[in-house]
């Protein structure tokens, strides 16, 4: 079975996933359920990257990606920290419990 496919399928999965991200980083109010929604909107990003590259015959979208993963790996690193930490502060991982923090 031969599947063609091409540069508009892959970039219309990659705006589906990217939506669904965006909406579960405005919906949502758990930290934890907005990283991941974070993720997605990378990984949706990368998506859309590989693929024009990929049509254009160049090299610059996959480096591109490259960074895009160590970016989102040290935001990853940074914001479990920051998860914890106001977890052991407030008892729970919740956005509405962000208010209540005193700088």
């Amino acid at each position: 079975m031969n599947v063609n496919v091409n540069v508009n399928d892959y970039l219309a999965v990659a705006s589906i996933i990217f939506c669904i991200g965006a909406l579960g980083v405005l919906i949502r109010k758990n930290l934890i359920t907005i990283f991941l929604s974070l993720e997605l909107m990378f990984n949706a990003a990368n998506l859309g990257f590989v693929a024009v590259s990929e049509y254009l015959n160049l090299i610059s979208g996959d480096i591109f990606v490259i960074f895009i993963m160590v970016v989102a790996a040290a935001e990853a690193a940074i914001l479990l920290g920051i998860a914890i930490a106001f977890y052991r502060e407030k008892g729970a991982i919740s956005m509405d419990k962000a208010n209540e923090l005193k700088f």
